[in-house]
Parts: C-alpha cells; structure tokens; sequence
C-alpha cells in the first residue's frame, strides 16, 4: 500500500487587517511504493494560532518528527503541495499611530479530496525511483561552493525574449532570465513536472511525475527561479486535476521548450512590484526561500543574503498574477537562521540544522497586494512544522502602516502569532536582518 505524508498548512487572515500569507501552503510527501488514493475528507471553519498542520501517512496521523525521519531515511520523497486558498481582507486605515490588537488566524475549506500527482485518474502507475517526485535531500557534492545569486536586474538577458520553440529542452535558458539553481542536481531548474498524456486542448492535467534528476527531454512543464524581485512569467492554464499548481515553460514532443503565456508575455521573468528592500546589517549571512509557485512549490527560490547586501523582496498583485480557481494567491517566504546559505537552506531537508532551516525554518514572511493597491507583508513564526527559534532580528521600516518585526528574546510584535503591516500604494519598506 502506498503511504500519503500530507502536510496541510492553511493560510489565513489576522484580525481586521491581514496576513500576507500565500496559498494555502502544505508539502506533500509519499513513500516509493504502491499508489493509494487519498479518501475525501471535509474540513470546517475553524479558528487556531497562525496555520494548522496536519500530516497524514496513509489514514493515519503522524508528528512532523516521524515524518521527517521518513525524509531522511529515503522513504518519502516531496511531491508539492496543497491547493491554494486566499481571501483579501479589507485594508487598515493608514494612520500614526500603530495599533497591536491581538489577531486571530481563519482557515476554511469546504472539502478536500487529494490524490497524488503521480496518480493517473485513468490508470495507476507504480512509480519508479527515476519518476518519483522532487527529492527532499541533496547530496553535499551538488553544491560545494556557496553561490550568491544575482540580485534585481543581475541575469544575463532578463529582458530579452525567449525563443519560443527553438531552445532544446536539455539547455537551460540562463541567457534569458533564469537563474540557475545547481545546488538541486535538477539541471539548473527549480522543479520538472513531467505530463507525458497531456496536449493543449487539456483543462486539466490527471498524470504528473514530479522529476527528481536533470531532465533528458521529457514531455512536461520546466520550472525555474528568477532574480531576487522578478517572479516567473510562464505557466500553463491547465492545471492539476486534483487542484496542483504547474508552473514553467513546456518541453514538447519535439524536445523543443515552449512558453505557456506567449499571448501575456515574451519574457520568462517579470518584475515583481517595487518596494519591499530586504537589508543584511549582521556579519553573517543568511538565506531567504520563497516557494516555487505555480509548480512543485518546494522552498527554493532562493534570495542569499550576504553581510551588508540588499536584495529586493518579489511581491505580486494578488488578483492578476496567478489565481487558481477564482483565487488570489500570494508569496511565501522561509527565513533561515543565521550562517545558512541559499545553497544549503533554500530546500525541503537541510543538512546544515535538519529541525531548524528548510522546511523547518524558524519564521516566515508573506507577502501580496491587494486590489485597491495595498500590499499586506508579514512575519510570522513557522509553527507549523518548526518548534526552532530566530537567531537574529528583523525589523520593517519606512511606509509601514503597524508596527511590525521580530526580536530576539522578545517575539513577534502583536502577538506570538506574529504580525502584519500596510503598505500603500507606491510606498516602500526596508526588512532588517540585524544581530
């Protein structure tokens, strides 16, 4: 029988003004076996401190501790997460002065009913170890070397179109945009979604294998990062049939990469909007890992914050950017402690603090602007899988309508839950990572 680690993690609203926490965020792991469909299961409103965590391996519950032993031990292997779930509150009034009214965190979800993306709803394959989905370690000879990756603007060719149609599907397109990300031993991509039953007139998409090694040309959707502030540009309308999202350019039959929004955009990169700077002022470094969405949605794109560096936080229009099934998505961001490479933190398991960097990150950042063009942003702790503790302080500065950070030996302003901040449109703010 195949074992299902579902890991459910519900993004939320705080109170009355709101959590810029994305899609409902939740990493799936299963184990290299059979298949086994997961059971439709409800789920009401409820009302918890910051996100819920369920982890489900087969029918039953499991702690994030067994879990995680199964990661290291090879038996499961990440396979994405659930489907996204956002609501834009109302905006807070911009005043002055600042207000720390305890929040209270809102999940819900009429019903759930989730098979695997190796799953055909036709048929079921047993996966083999060459198509199991997104490996959860990297061996230490991926990445010898810490690698700073560029920042705003730093790739060769973000501004040039991609030629649709021409590139093979084993070269990565790094001459126009992409950042390779190395350090996965994927072929520089930041996740491989391979769909070999799918063709354009698909709304949906029953069969996807999650690639594990670097592609040799296999039908799919080619994920990758962008520099610290662009956001990718390229995804497929059809998505997973059980709700997964599928990002990247697309490797035909022909081997040859496609784009997937040729009709929006020529580009594999767009910027993000301006405005949100994040400031390294510790001797240390640090790394900063959104999740890779629409796609596997596996924490590695990364942002290396080196000592005295600034790099620009990627934000998005919540409406307009990608919606999945009528609804507005956001960013997610895992803030690893100090000393933690992009390289050796921006991935599910990490070798450097396996409980406390990765997925188990100590604290996240959320992120997206709402319709009347105000961008929410919050920390927060990463409660859901992660019991570690910050390392250093993080403090938002500028156009901020609250008073929002982090301090060592202190928490979260607001409440422990963490915190939330407006920024108006065309303001700024500065992150500050500082001992």
């Amino acid at each position: 029988m195949k074992a299902i680690v579902m890991n459910l993690a519900i993004a939320a609203s705080l109170g009355s003004v709101a959590v810029a926490q994305p899609h409902r965020h939740g990493h799936h792991v299963h184990q290299k076996r059979d298949n086994l469909h997961l059971e439709q299961r409800d789920v009401v409103t409820t009302y918890v401190p910051a996100t819920v965590t369920q982890y489900v391996l087969g029918d039953q519950q499991v702690s994030p501790e067994e879990a995680q032993a199964g990661l290291d031990k090879g038996l499961y292997v990440v396979i994405g997460e659930t489907t996204p779930s956002f609501t834009t509150p109302p905006a807070p009034a911009f005043t002055s002065t600042s207000s720390k009214e305890d929040g209270v965190f809102i999940e819900k979800v009429a019903s759930t009913s989730s098979s695997p993306p190796t799953t055909s709803s036709s048929s079921t394959p047993t996966p083999s170890t060459t198509s199991t989905p997104v490996p959860t370690t990297t061996s230490t000879s991926e990445a010898t070397q810490s690698t700073s990756y560029p920042s705003s603007g730093g790739a060769t060719g973000i501004d040039a179109d991609f030629p649709d149609g021409e590139l093979d599907c084993t070269t990565f397109p790094s001459d126009y945009g992409a950042v390779a990300l190395d350090y996965l031993g994927l072929g520089g991509w930041s996740g491989l979604q391979y769909t070999p039953n799918y063709n354009l007139l698909d709304l949906a998409i029953s069969f996807i294998e999650t690639g594990v090694d670097k592609p040799t040309g296999q039908k799919g959707f080619y994920s990758y990062a962008c520099p610290a502030g662009y956001v990718k540009s390229q995804w497929p309308s059809s998505q997973g049939n059980t709700g997964q999202s599928i990002g990247g350019l697309y490797c035909n039959s022909k081997g040859k990469l496609e784009l997937t929004r040729g009709d929006v955009s020529k580009k594999l990169c767009e910027k993000g909007i301006q405005g949100i700077t994040i400031k390294n002022k510790m001797s240390s470094r640090t790394s900063v890992c959104r999740t890779d969405y629409p796609g596997t949605e596996n924490m590695v794109i990364p942002i290396d914050a080196t000592p005295g560096s600034s790099s620009d936080l990627a934000n998005v229009a919540s409406n307009s950017y990608y919606v999945w099934q009528g609804k507005a998505t956001t960013l997610q961001y895992y803030v690893n402690k100090k000393g933690v490479s992009a390289e050796k933190g921006c991935r599910w398991v990490c070798d450097e603090d396996p409980k406390g960097c990765g997925n188990w990150a100590p604290v996240n950042i959320g992120v997206g602007e709402s319709s009347d063009g105000t961008t929410y942003l919050s920390i927060f702790p990463n409660s859901a899988v992660s019991t570690a503790t910050l390392d250093f302080n993080i403090d938002i500065s500028g156009d901020a309508s609250l008073d929002c950070y982090y301090h060592v030996g202190e928490g979260f302003a607001v409440s422990s839950d963490g915190c939330t901040t407006g920024i108006p449109s065309g303001g700024s703010v500065t992150i500050t990572f500082s001992d």
